[in-house]
């Protein structure tokens, strides 16, 4: 800890020092290159040929390496591209710039060189500097050279370190970007209008999750941040925009885990006069997208399971996979008792007011959804756990519903849309006496809603993909919090 505090004092001095100079926090430096254009422009230029053309730049960054050899130095920049080496001569400078360089500078400061392009004996692109600016004296040191930030609880609360340190913290949030900018392309090329709804609801609902409570003073009245922006999208189709998408935050009040976080990003999409099978294939042909953008292939790698999305993905519908992967048969699925007594024998919680729906998802949840590890729509939701999808028409217990499920975990959900007033108004009561009983996730009765339906929803079909997931899924990354710039932590 003595070390720490050394190193902190040594900075802290230097940079009084540097601000006693009068030089301060100079907000006047412009930057001409960045790093990667000029590696891209001047890859084929040679030693002679750049002595010859004298070209001339500005780059600025942060100093990630740091060699003082006498009355001549390297430095290593780092900026959003890349990196740039500099070279820094006493004969260039001067003897009193230079001599600050040496006496001020340090790994971790942010700085900005203008000079003349050349090419070290080795080989190395390098900015011979005619001028030098300290723009920021840095307080903390940065993490060891070889070694950066790999403590994986300091990487999520500094996420700022990392990304100074680790270029593949880096590239992935690009990737990130690049995954959410795709799919923005995708839906507009397909006539999708992106749109934005409230994120603060008087009444909760599109989802069976607990939600965070807030209260508005004004008003004097609670509010609950959104669990998901469904019925604010199909009262927009009821509007008249018959294609919607938006992508942004949900919230749920769940605990924290490698694949959940309380705020998270889903992209929701609706599509009038569809049904859920339209929007399987519509889901097959993003999936088919995304892999040619950022893998560059169908085949994916996650976690060492190799995944292949060059075909639409097998599809069974509950019943069968709890079949297939249980030793139930066909007719005890559809047997309460049966389910119950299964449950129990497992030291599984069984609630005295679930119906066969509600237990057959239990037995599915705990027993297949793990097992699910090629890509697999999983289809026929019971109605009982799908207040807002549409009854399938050849069985009244379940509704034309899907999941989309990758190596044990959901990634997609949708469904034809109930349009039906009535129906809809039956289940929003149901769901409200499951609240009565103490079920926190269930919804509540939005009445608005009801009264939308009653001005006509078309025939349509929704879907709902969880971004994270989906980038963990393209980056090979096995926790949610690397793919989430500032994750929920613990206090410390």
């Amino acid at each position: 800890m003595s070390d720490d505090r050394d190193i902190l004092a040594n900075r802290r001095a230097k940079m009084e020092q540097w601000l006693d100079g009068g030089a301060g926090y100079a907000n006047d430096f412009r930057r001409q290159d960045l790093a990667v254009q000029l590696h891209d422009r001047y890859a084929d230029a040679d030693k002679a040929e750049l002595e010859r053309l004298q070209e001339t730049t500005a780059v600025c960054g942060r100093v990630m390496l740091r060699r003082v050899m006498g009355k001549a130095s390297f430095i290593t920049l780092q900026d959003v591209s890349g990196q740039i080496q500099c070279y820094l001569s006493k004969g260039d400078l001067g003897d009193e710039v230079y001599g600050a360089f040496t006496d001020l500078w340090e790994m971790g400061d942010i700085v900005g060189v203008r000079g003349t392009l050349m090419r070290t004996n080795k080989g190395e692109l390098t900015v011979q500097a005619s001028e030098i600016q300290l723009l920021n004296k840095t307080l903390q040191p940065l993490p060891e050279k070889f070694h950066g930030v790999t403590d994986q609880e300091i990487r999520y609360r500094r996420r700022y370190v990392d990304l100074i340190v680790n270029e593949d913290s880096r590239r992935l949030f690009q990737v990130r970007s690049q995954i959410v900018q795709s799919i923005r392309e995708f839906f507009t090329a397909r006539d999708y209008l992106e749109v934005e709804t409230p994120m603060m609801h008087a009444i909760p609902g599109g989802a069976t999750a607990r939600p965070f409570i807030t209260h508005h003073n004004a008003l004097d009245m609670p509010l609950y941040l959104r669990v998901a922006p469904e019925l604010f999208l199909k009262r927009l189709v009821v509007g008249g925009f018959e294609r919607v998408f938006e992508i942004n935050r949900n919230f749920r009040n769940e605990g924290l885990s490698t694949r959940h976080n309380p705020e998270f990003t889903m992209l929701e999409f609706y599509q009038a006069f569809a049904d859920y099978r339209d929007l399987i294939d519509l889901t097959d042909e993003l999936l088919a997208r995304l892999c040619a953008d950022v893998v560059g292939s169908p085949q994916v790698v996650y976690q060492g399971v190799n995944l292949d999305f060059s075909q639409s993905p097998q599809r069974m519908t509950m019943a069968e996979s709890i079949h297939r992967f249980t030793n139930l048969a066909e007719a005890e699925i559809d047997d309460a008792d049966t389910l119950v007594a299964h449950l129990t024998a497992k030291n599984l919680k069984v609630e005295p007011h679930w119906g066969l729906g509600k237990l057959q998802m239990e037995v599915f949840e705990e027993e297949v959804e793990a097992r699910l590890e090629q890509p697999t729509y999983i289809t026929e939701y019971p109605a009982e756990v799908s207040p807002l999808a549409r009854r399938s028409d050849h069985n009244d217990h379940v509704t034309d519903r899907f999941e989309l499920f990758v190596c044990g975990r959901e990634y997609a959900n949708g469904f034809s849309e109930l349009n039906d007033p009535v129906d809809q108004a039956n289940r929003f009561r149901a769901q409200a006496a499951l609240k009565d009983t103490g079920d926190d996730e269930a919804m509540h009765f939005d009445q608005d809603y009801v009264d939308a339906l009653e001005y006509g929803l078309p025939p349509a079909a929704g879907e709902g993909i969880g971004i994270d997931r989906l980038v963990m899924l393209l980056t090979d990354s096995p926790s949610i919090r690397d793919v989430l710039l500032f994750p929920l932590m613990r206090p410390v």
